[in-house]
């Protein structure tokens, strides 16, 4: 094959997704393949499979697979199917949830007594989903933190429903698995605008993270509108 040849050939990885069900992991692959979300839940059963192609510079294209491995895998006899021949390993938890980050610690184990004969060893980070709840929010980031610190995983912090850091959290683990730098120019072009909605209602709403001005504050002429922007 000639170097051009061999150029050619798209560079392939496998991503396996795992966590506690209802942690978002099936939405945090949605929103990254298809830039979709959705509020119906329905748990995963066994492993649904997801395709992604990106292009990182000093890679080329580069097609990721990805596992959405079902919550309910802990238990079964299946995960090191799943797992098996993986180049990054995602533990996802939700920050309103206590219980899916306390169970991190079980799947890291299951994951590296799996793992531990192989001449491949992947890379584990540990991705914190919902970060659009911080008011609702039950597990403090240092104990993401320290989880991360003590065990040496990579940490992200992530919302599988406005987008929010998704594409660069997935990007950068990959990049990290190929001895990559992204630019800062790719880091750039991964962050999403968001928007909040004002919802009309009898009674006062606050949007915590949104900064909208008042009407007394707008410029002469400017119309109100039911969209602002996050900064």
């Amino acid at each position: 094959m000639s170097d051009s040849e061999d150029e050619a050939v798209e560079k392939q990885l496998k991503i396996v997704v795992v966590g506690e069900a209802g942690s978002g992991k099936t939405c945090l692959a949605s929103r990254y393949c298809h830039d979709e979300f959705t509020r119906q839940y329905f748990p995963t059963a066994g492993v649904d499979f997801f395709l992604k192609r990106t292009v990182l510079s000093g890679a080329g294209t580069i097609t990721l697979q990805i596992w959405d491995v079902g919550g309910q895998s802990l238990a079964g006899n299946m995960l090191d199917k799943y797992i098996f021949g993986a180049d990054v390993i995602l533990l996802v938890f939700d920050i309103t949830n206590p219980v899916s980050f306390d169970s991190l610690e079980e799947w890291l184990d299951m994951i590296r007594r799996t793992v531990v004969s192989q001449e491949h060893q992947p890379k584990i980070a540990v991705v914190a989903n919902k970060c659009d709840l911080e008011h609702k929010r039950k597990v403090r980031p240092d104990r993401q933190h320290k989880f991360t610190q003590e065990n040496g995983l990579g940490s992200h912090v992530v919302s599988a429903r406005t987008g929010e850091m998704v594409a660069l959290s997935f990007h950068k683990v990959v990049a990290e698995v190929l001895g990559l730098k992204l630019s800062r120019a790719e880091q750039e072009e991964q962050q999403p605008l968001m928007q909040a909605e004002i919802l009309h209602s009898p009674t006062a709403t606050t949007l915590s993270d949104a900064h909208c001005p008042a009407a007394s504050h707008l410029p002469s002429g400017a119309s109100k509108s039911a969209i602002c922007e996050i900064q």
